[in-house]
């Protein structure tokens, strides 16, 4: 029996005339997400560890979980309908009551910001898999020309 999600990275960050290509994938498959400037420019600060000069809202939000005592879990990019991409945020939170998880909807992009932050896993559900177009020879070209 095939997992219902599978475990996918952050394979490249493209910029494109109106914002930037986020290549995921794992194995199997890559697939490309399109995102804004400021998130694909959140998500490239992230992954080379630049720092800021002020917290920008990802950087705030990270901190408030801190504070809370909130763990990012992982996120799962559970579902694709005509190009747009839709996430799980899955968090946790101990206290002396016990631990409460939380799953909140959010955008696959702020999800990927958070949890490349907290250094947490990202997941793709199968549907997700198998609705998305492969993109992993595209992504080889670029990176081919590119270097």
């Amino acid at each position: 029996m095939q997992k219902d999600v599978v475990e996918v990275s952050i394979k490249g960050v493209m910029p494109t005339s109106n914002g930037c290509a986020i290549f995921l994938g794992g194995d199997e498959k890559t697939f490309v997400i399109y995102v804004d400037q400021n998130i694909g420019n959140a998500i490239s600060m992230t992954i080379n560890d630049v720092k800021k000069e002020r917290p920008l809202t990802h950087d705030l939000i990270g901190s408030i979980f801190h504070g809370l005592g909130v763990k990012v879990e992982r996120v799962i990019i559970n579902d694709v309908d005509d190009g747009t991409f839709y996430a799980r945020l899955i968090l946790s939170m101990q206290n002396e009551l016990g631990t409460k998880v939380l799953e909140v909807d959010a955008r696959p992009s702020d999800s990927i910001v958070l949890a490349l932050q907290s250094k947490r896993p990202l997941y793709a559900s199968r549907k997700v898999l198998d609705n998305v177009e492969d993109m992993t020879e595209i992504l080889e070209r670029i990176l081919k020309q590119q270097g």
